[in-house]
């Protein structure tokens, strides 16, 4: 059966029964025995359930006869530790549990997850066929407190804990604003903390071999830290940051395998390496000078596209991911100038201030409202990464393009009804100029007055590309800031190997002018001519690409942006 990419899997012996490709992690399961009770946090549709799954059926007694076919070509398969297939697997994940309007209903939601689990157990594990059944409707503590029990009387295999998303409806009740519920939850007394004790309990007795906790957001077991105070948070230990996401290498060997199976036309494949990179590399989680990581689940969006259809998605940003910009508007909805600012600042310079020390002390839920910390909150969703020291930013153009948009929603920009025309002309005909006049006519004509006080050439060149990917994405493809030895170029329109604009290449440079620098340059802009700095500029990168490219049909623009009154396209060669 030939591999295949199979987007949104993340059953790991499916994935294996199913021939899927699969990227090798499991070397860290290796790692993590060193840790205990290991804590790692990462962004939404990082890969964290099948990691979670791996761990299950590694360590899993029932599947030792399936090791062999689960494990054998893998890194762990051809070493094992010697603990697989060693213990009983209670895997729970907390995503599936209903934030209700009542502590009570919190806890019948809870209790009929775990519950129901450890019930299931008795009936799975031939071990435990003899233990004392589990009454659903006691407290969850006390249900696993049974089972830790039997297993320590008995001698039996110790108890593998896994808690996927453990704080996905903790976080819901956070962002509704129901701080009251929020504090009954996390509350001494409560059931949430006192589950957590008794997995402390179970860690003293060693009748739970481990722990293995993922979540997106810190703050809840910050609140939860004296009910489980032994645990070790890898979130932010340079050790593990390649744990999850994928590396470069590993990118790339993953589509090499793509493109060999599928029997892909291999003359694209830089082409697709780089679109790839373009959109969805750029996450730095632990240090800036170190190697970025790519979003996995992007990457496998984009594959599983590209094997069934041959071709370069038409939307390359997965839908799913857009869900991440409600995010935006439950964390600043009690003041929506503080969303504007934040979207703002974003958009116009992809660039905002941090504490480093916020992002590394633990910080509970009434700082996760204060705006000094939205920049730290968004680190840990997935939608800012470390730009150096001292400034986080937008990660790639698939974070980019879903700001622009909540950028465009914000201000009640027209995106949508205006510009069919514009489009539909360029896509017949290729006319920058015709198409950047298109843009600053109806997009540029709607931005508030006090945008253009803030302006630079990131915001235009941003907003033009977000603009253009709606409408031309059928036949083009961009790249922002590409990386050559000559620098990083603006923008670079790339026409799809498989559409009738094959080969072609533009590159783009913007120079942005205030109002104030415009009439201190005495000249119209009728009259500006181009700069000669600017021209030797484009022509570095355009020699950059034509090494990479030589069959490309190459074209240069630099496009001067004047404050808020017009602009002038110039085509160098």
């Amino acid at each position: 059966m030939k591999k295949r990419i199979l987007y949104g899997i993340a059953n790991y012996a499916e994935l294996v029964e199913k021939n899927g490709y699969f990227v090798d992690k499991t070397s860290w399961l290796a790692e993590l025995e060193m840790v205990n009770n290991p804590v790692f946090l990462r962004p939404r549709r990082f890969g964290k359930s099948l990691l979670c799954s791996i761990l299950n059926h590694y360590y899993d007694l029932n599947t030792a006869d399936r090791f062999s076919e689960l494990f054998g070509p893998t890194w762990i398969g051809q070493h094992p530790t010697g603990k697989q297939n060693s213990c009983f697997i209670l895997h729970l994940n907390f995503s599936v549990i209903e934030p209700g309007k009542t502590l009570d209903a919190i806890e019948r939601s809870f209790k009929g997850h775990c519950n129901y689990l450890i019930k299931y157990m008795r009936n799975e594990y031939a071990l435990l066929k003899n233990m004392p059944e589990i009454d659903t409707d006691a407290p969850v503590s006390d249900c696993l407190g049974k089972l830790i029990s039997y297993i320590k009387k008995y001698e039996l295999p110790p108890l593998y804990i896994i808690i996927d998303e453990y704080d996905n409806f903790a976080n819901q009740l956070v962002t509704a604003n129901k701080d009251q519920l929020y504090r009954e939850l996390t509350a001494d007394n409560g059931f949430f903390k006192t589950f957590f004790k008794t997995l402390k309990q179970g860690r003293e007795t060693q009748s739970i071999a481990n722990v293995f906790i993922t979540g997106v957001l810190p703050i809840t077991m910050d609140d939860m830290a004296s009910g489980f105070n032994v645990a070790t948070f890898l979130t932010l230990d340079p050790q593990f940051e390649n744990m999850l996401g994928f590396t470069q290498a590993e990118t790339d060997t993953l589509v090499d395998a793509v493109f060999q199976d599928q029997e892909l036309d291999p003359t694209t494949r830089s082409e697709v390496g780089t679109l790839m990179k373009n959109q969805y590399n750029g996450y730095h989680l632990i240090s800036s000078d170190e190697e970025s990581l790519y979003n996995s689940t992007s990457v496998l969006y984009f594959l599983n596209w590209l094997q069934n259809h041959k071709t370069i998605p038409k939307h390359l940003t997965d839908l799913n991911l857009k869900t991440d910009i409600s995010w935006v508007r439950r964390l600043t909805a009690s003041n929506p100038a503080l969303t504007e600012e934040f979207v703002n600042r974003l958009t116009l310079h992809n660039s905002i201030a941090f504490d480093d020390t916020f992002l590394v002390e633990k910080f509970n839920m009434y700082q996760f409202f204060e705006p000094s910390f939205f920049p730290i909150s968004f680190f840990y969703l997935g939608m800012l990464t470390r730009k150096d020291d001292f400034f986080l930013c937008l990660p790639n153009m698939n974070m980019r393009t879903i700001f622009v948009q909540y950028f465009n929603e914000i201000h009640h920009i027209d995106v949508s009804t205006r510009y069919a025309e514009i489009m539909q002309a360029f896509a017949n005909q290729p006319n920058l100029e015709q198409l950047f006049s298109g843009y600053w006519r109806e997009y540029v004509s709607q931005l508030p007055e006090a945008i253009f006080q803030q302006v630079n050439e990131n915001f235009y060149r941003t907003t033009f590309y977000e603009l253009c990917s709606r409408f031309l994405s059928r036949w083009f493809v961009w790249h922002v800031e590409r990386s050559y030895p000559q620098g990083r170029s603006d923008l670079e329109f790339v026409g799809k190997y498989n559409e009738k604009y094959a080969g072609l290449r533009w590159v783009v440079e913007f120079k942005y002018f205030s109002n104030a620098e415009l009439r201190k340059m005495k000249t119209s802009i009728e009259d500006f001519q181009v700069r000669v700095e600017d021209t030797e500029q484009i022509n570095g990168y355009a020699e950059g690409l034509r090494v990479e490219y030589p069959k490309a049909e190459i074209s240069k623009f630099v496009i001067y942006c004047f404050g808020n009154q017009g602009f002038r396209v110039f085509q160098t060669g």
